[in-house]
């Protein structure tokens, strides 16, 4: 019959798993906040909802992953951001709701685990969930040998938030008149990048290393620059100031996420030369010859939060801002829609 078989025989080390969750248990701690119970390590997260005040608390949740972004963070060997990214989609997508996200949990799968390299994914997502004000309670490592190609694995995550059932934002005051404040991205963000990559090295025949003058850096470096993180910018504005809607561009680009918080009867008029577009985006254009329409729709163009708001408090949303340091331009309005029109006009 043979010498007798283990697990580590089939590629899964145990010993090296263990040793791996005393290094979130580390990271974990670095994100602590009022409601966390227990440590990572137990069967499930948990979290106590005892320390707030909110009179009629709705629970907010979402989850994401980074997409073929991964790809970019193989190719350069640098995972230390990658976890940024996926903290930044999820809690992004639950800001916009008016909500505070509590805690975040994530899954990292890979096919022969590598401490090293797990530690600085998960030390990303613990640095995103400070940017955030969230705590990690936990998440999964799963080694699952033949799953994927060596030095490749994959990423998702799941977070929760808390909104008082009153302060929902759900586009159901926005009027015609209301203005749109576009919030600058940090660049790509997390999406696209199966268009990037076609261009960039396929068509292109770049890798990470090349660099493009009209960036100032290399390839690989303008790539990974992680999701910008907005909860807290936003969080700063819903409590003071009057926010009826709010959109996370993501896939889809403005045309198709902006539409998912306007009412039926409105649509939004945008002034395509009221932001600056950063440098990445017209390279990717160019050296693509990618056409306006497919730009729209695939990338954020630079703008990776729009919110609504009454003109009248347009000023105060733009100098509130500012002062959090977030680069914001006054890029259109909420006008009516006549018919069956399309609910995007570019101007």
């Amino acid at each position: 019959m043979g010498e007798p078989l283990t697990y580590a025989d089939a590629g899964v080390d145990i010993n090296k798993a263990s040793a791996l969750v005393d290094t979130i248990k580390k990271l974990a701690k670095s994100t602590p906040r009022s409601g966390v119970m227990g440590e990572i390590g137990g069967f499930g997260g948990l979290f106590s909802l005892n320390l707030t005040n909110i009179s009629n608390p709705v629970l907010v949740s979402s989850t994401d992953g980074v997409g073929t972004k991964l790809k970019i963070a193989f190719m350069m060997n640098k995972h230390d951001t990658i976890g940024i990214d996926l903290v930044g989609m999820v809690v992004n997508d639950i800001a916009v709701q008016g909500a505070r996200p509590l805690f975040f949990l994530d899954y990292f799968s890979i096919g022969r685990l590598d401490n090293e390299v797990a530690a600085q994914v998960i030390k990303g997502i613990a640095e995103g969930c400070k940017e955030a004000q969230c705590a990690l309670i936990g998440g999964e490592t799963a080694e699952m040998p033949g799953m994927y190609a060596e030095g490749e694995y994959d990423l998702a995550g799941f977070s929760v938030g808390i909104v008082d059932n009153s302060r929902i934002i759900d586009g159901s005051d926005i009027r015609n008149g209301h203005k749109l404040i576009g919030i600058a991205s940090s660049g790509l963000h997390s999406n696209g990048f199966s268009l990037v990559r076609k261009i960039c090295f396929d068509k292109c025949g770049y890798d990470v290393s090349t660099h493009i003058p009209e960036l100032g850096k290399t390839l690989g470096e303008e790539l990974i620059t992680p999701t910008r993180i907005y909860s807290a910018s936003l969080l700063s504005l819903v409590r003071d100031l009057p926010i009826h809607g709010l959109a996370h561009i993501t896939g889809g680009g403005i045309d198709e996420n902006i539409i998912r918080v306007i009412p039926d009867a409105c649509k939004v008029v945008v002034e395509k030369s009221s932001w600056e577009i950063p440098p990445v985006f017209r390279f990717l254009q160019e050296a693509g010859s990618v056409s306006d329409h497919e730009m729209h729709r695939t990338f954020n163009n630079g703008i990776g939060m729009i919110a609504v708001v009454p003109e009248a408090s347009t000023q105060d949303v733009l100098d509130r801002l500012a002062a959090m340091d977030e680069k914001a331009y006054l890029m259109g309005e909420i006008s009516a829609r006549e018919g069956s029109e399309s609910q995007v006009e570019w101007k």
